[in-house]
């Protein structure tokens, strides 16, 4: 069984053109007919569909080869071939289509429905075509385009509002759980969140997306853990929430880990707007640790937040709204 997958490779092939048709005519009391080969019919596209339903790759790694149908060939009586029937690729929002070679993005699909890859390539024109005054019965017709298969990368970066980062257990599905319609698995041991989840914010001022990315940890930006895996997706996020789980021994230093593997990662992504969110704040008895993140971080918009409690969440949306409306 496949579960979540951000990333495959896949093999697409347009149909190729039929080829033309030789064929004369052959009528009672006309021994003689001249050429009727009809022309073959153009091949199959390859087209991507966004479907918004659809929130993984998974379904490509299943099949990973996907062929446009040939044109027909042409008939006598200059009768057209069929065309091929196109291939359709379904997708989610947010994919990315690659070259494997160089990773140069060829199409990125965000905010289009269709997307044609690969046109099928051109009948070949039939016999009938060729007839001149001085070769009237021509034997040869035209042969359809050929195209070859090539190879793609797909790539899914999740498109999000709000993206939420932290250390494995700062809070970030239980979060998530408490703004959103999202309902993520949460457990007490590191790693929980195995993919990145998505949640949908319903307030009187719209709606709008937060995405909860897998624990990142100290060394992901190189491949530590699964951070590296899944930085990617807070990519198109127009803010980034740095939770902070204020019952941790070291909660004063995980802020600069975090700040450090993002913008090792993706320098651009550390321009994004973001909040430092201190977490449990049930457990920070008279906020000691809540007052000494923030003096540490006095260049910083620092909140604290209890789900367990629900203490901040209604200021917390209110500033996300703020966000997404700039």
């Amino acid at each position: 069984m496949i579960g979540f997958a951000d990333e495959t490779f896949i093999d697409v092939s347009a149909g190729s053109g039929g080829n033309g048709a030789v064929s004369f005519r052959r009528e009672k009391y006309v021994p003689f007919g001249g050429p009727d080969g009809g022309d073959g019919g153009k091949g199959g596209s390859v087209i991507f569909v966004v479907r918004n339903n659809l929130k993984t790759l998974s379904h490509l790694k299943r099949k990973r080869v996907y062929r446009a149908e040939n044109g027909h060939q042409g008939e006598g009586r200059r009768r057209h071939g069929r065309d091929g029937r196109d291939t359709e690729i379904a997708v989610p929002p947010g994919t990315l289509i690659k070259d494997p070679n160089t990773g140069e993005i060829i199409k990125d699909l965000t905010d289009i429905e269709r997307f044609v890859y690969a046109r099928g390539g051109k009948g070949g024109l039939g016999n009938y075509h060729f007839s001149t005054s001085r070769k009237q019965t021509p034997r040869y017709a035209q042969k359809g385009r050929v195209v070859e298969e090539k190879r793609l990368h797909i790539e899914l970066a999740i498109i999000a509002d709000i993206g939420l980062v932290g250390l494995p257990n700062a809070g970030k599905s239980s979060l998530l759980n408490a703004l959103t319609n999202a309902n993520p698995k949460i457990g007490s041991y590191p790693f929980t969140t195995k993919i990145p989840n998505l949640g949908v914010m319903n307030t009187s001022g719209g709606d709008f997306i937060i995405a909860d990315i897998p624990g990142i940890i100290e060394g992901a930006s190189t491949g530590a853990g699964m951070g590296f895996k899944f930085l990617k997706h807070i990519s198109r996020t127009k803010a980034l929430i740095f939770l902070i789980d204020l019952d941790s021994p070291d909660f004063i230093d995980v802020f600069k880990i975090l700040y450090k593997e993002i913008e090792e990662f993706t320098p651009e992504m550390i321009r994004r707007k973001r909040i430092v969110l201190g977490t449990k704040t049930d457990l920070d008895i008279d906020e000691i640790n809540f007052n000494e993140l923030r003096n540490s971080l006095p260049d910083e918009r620092v909140l604290g937040v209890s789900v367990y409690t629900r203490e901040g969440l209604k200021e917390l949306e209110k500033i996300f709204l703020g966000i997404i409306g700039e």
